[in-house]
């Protein structure tokens, strides 16, 4: 088999502006290629070809921008709810929109991007990460989109209603159900209402996209308001919040705490455990490439890493007790009288570098994601009555008796329903996609969830509407050991206006660091502060794509909607996308936990 050399991990996230290459496509009517150097010539343009993007009509608008000051909101989103800011200026790309910024009551703020001179009766609102706060402005998974780039879009976003960063908003029951679930609906309505001010007609499609909190809001949208959007784009969904900050997160900070109150594990022994595990599992999909196609099939002993009981030099083993912590933060919290598994899934093999900051610290003294976005929620947002301020992580107790508790607000913060049948009635199309490597949600909640939707709807019904993509060395939402550019929004355009289903989808990954932050989490639950808006219509004209372009392709690689897997042909060149096809489907078994039931039917609560 062929080794070919993995590549190294991209870490910083950076946010680049759209290049020239991007503009240069404008006149395409899907998303174009980037530039690719030999390794992912044109022939991976084979892997993915997208008919059906309707030619629509660019529309002007009929009204000056200064003029949606004036659209009365107050019958959406309530008394107090207003536009207070609606200017001409331009966007990162240079592009002329009117940016508009408002209120909606009681407390959530909105931006709205609405192009001068390309608009093409598209609608795209973007969801936000972490327990947001702040405008998530970034449209990901869109990679070299052309409509897109062009300014073919009116873009929106929201802060979900809170500019809090502690989690406190939670004790409010209005602002509770906004960030559950209404902010992102009011947001809908308000910018549908501002295209029909400023362009004198409705958009022709909405879209909407997300990822981390912000593929739980795209699901709460496809669950709660099954009218609001044609096409939904949901990332690495939170989709099972609860459990996913108030349980995994709580249990992977607690995992790796020693007796003396210090962390065991350190990030630094990371790159020996994932050497082990590539080793292990690598050869799996016939391809050792420094990626694992499908943990799902990996077995893998950490106990072939431990250090003899008299060794000296533990610089190429694992301690006992550094052991004993991988064990835990791989298989998760249970009860301990039942054994009852307390979260469907963890961290998968393959993900070990992605831990580091997330609840494996660079230093003894180094402050961890999990800590900082499990607190928030366990004091704020989901007991009743909240527990005292000063409630730390050792207070919390893995057991069922604690996980009843959490169910109280289940209903209202997961998007776990698998009963899409109204929103694939209205016509509606999903995507679902997840990077296998994701530290922060486990892959495991978007299979069980796509799982339960075929359960639900049935395998010919669930076919019609949604897809599922797993993105093998995907960290979250972006970045890792694989491949994670891609262009997911022309494919759900194409399937959406012209009824092309989707296929494969082409990853592409960077040769040089072209970073994302999409989908980082912001505010207190988040290694990030929130975006500052310095002047009037800042956040508005910010909007826009996520675009890395003009980086050098490494490697590209085609990924099939599940069950399929992706095969290697065992003689093309292992970094081009032309060199794979169609694998066996996988096997998925819906895992027995404490919270089996939340991925069955259920009526959401209002707040």
């Amino acid at each position: 088999m062929p080794t070919v050399a993995r590549p190294s991990k991209l870490s910083s996230r950076t946010q680049l502006g759209v290049g020239l290459a991007a503009l240069l496509a404008l006149a395409l009517p899907g998303c174009s290629q980037q530039p690719q150097t030999s390794a992912a010539s044109a022939s991976t343009a084979a892997v993915q070809q997208h008919t059906g993007v309707a030619a629509l009509d660019v529309v002007r608008p009929t009204t000056t921008c200064a003029a949606l000051a004036t659209v009365d909101l107050s019958t959406i989103g309530g008394a107090g709810s207003k536009v207070t800011t609606a200017m001409e200026t331009t966007n990162a790309a240079g592009q002329p929109v009117c940016a508009v910024e408002g209120t909606l009551a009681p407390a959530i703020t909105f931006a709205v991007q609405l192009p001068t001179e390309h608009w093409t009766q598209r609608y795209l609102q973007i969801g936000c990460g972490g327990l947001c706060g702040s405008m998530g402005g970034s449209v990901g998974a869109a990679d070299g989109c052309a409509p897109l780039n062009a300014g073919g879009f009116v873009l929106a976003a929201t802060d979900m209603g809170h500019q809090d960063q502690d989690g406190t908003f939670g004790k409010d029951p209005a602002k509770r159900a906004d960030f559950a679930h209404r902010a992102q609906h009011v947001t809908a309505v308000a910018a549908k209402a501002l295209i029909q001010a400023f362009y004198g007609q409705p958009q022709r499609y909405a879209y909407f996209s997300g990822c981390s909190d912000g593929g739980r809001e795209a699901l709460i949208e496809a669950q709660r308001y099954p009218e609001d959007f044609n096409g939904i784009i949901a990332g690495a969904g939170a989709l099972n919040f609860i459990v996913q900050n108030a349980v995994f997160h709580a249990w992977q900070a607690r995992a790796n705490v020693g007796a003396d109150g210090k962390p065991v594990l350190l990030a630094a022994r990371l790159p020996l455990l994932h050497a082990a595990v590539i080793t292990a599992c690598d050869a799996l999909d016939g391809l050792e490439d420094g990626l694992i196609s499908n943990p799902l099939v990996c077995r893998f002993d950490p106990a072939i890493l431990q250090c003899p009981a008299a060794a000296n030099d533990t610089s190429a083993c694992l301690t006992a007790a550094e052991i004993a912590v991988v064990r835990k933060l791989y298989d998760g919290p249970r009860d301990a009288a039942t054994g009852t598994s307390l979260t469907p899934g963890g961290p998968q093999y393959g993900s070990e570098l992605a831990w580091a900051g997330v609840y494996v610290p660079e230093a003894a003294d180094g402050a961890i994601f999990s800590e900082k976005v499990s607190l928030p929620v366990l004091r704020n947002m989901v007991f009743a009555p909240d527990p005292p301020a000063d409630f730390a992580l050792a207070d919390l107790h893995f057991d069922l008796a604690t996980f009843q508790k959490l169910r109280l607000r289940h209903r209202l913060f997961d998007a776990t329903n698998p009963d899409l049948g109204a929103f694939a009635d209205t016509g509606g199309k999903l995507m679902l996609w997840h990077g296998w490597s994701d530290p922060h949600i486990s892959p495991i909640n978007s299979l069980a969830y796509y799982t339960a939707l075929r359960t639900q709807l049935g395998d010919k019904r669930t076919d019609a509407f949604a897809r599922l993509y797993l993105f093998p060395g995907m960290d979250h939402c972006s970045n890792g050991e694989g491949p994670y550019q891609m262009d997911l929004l022309t494919p759900m355009m194409a399937w959406v206006e012209g009824g092309s289903a989707p296929d494969a989808i082409q990853a592409r990954q960077p040769r040089q660091d072209a970073a994302s932050d999409f989908g980082a989490p912001r505010g207190a639950g988040g290694m990030h502060g929130p975006r500052a808006a310095p002047v009037p219509g800042a956040q508005a004209a910010a909007l826009g794509p996520d675009m890395r372009a003009g980086a050098e392709i490494e490697r590209t690689r085609p990924v099939y909607p599940w069950p399929a897997t992706t095969a290697w042909d065992g003689k093309g060149d292992p970094t081009q996308a032309a060199s794979f096809g169609r694998g066996p489907d996988a096997a998925f078994q819906m895992p027995a936990w404490a919270g089996a039931d939340f991925f069955t039917p259920y009526p959401p609560a209002p707040q």
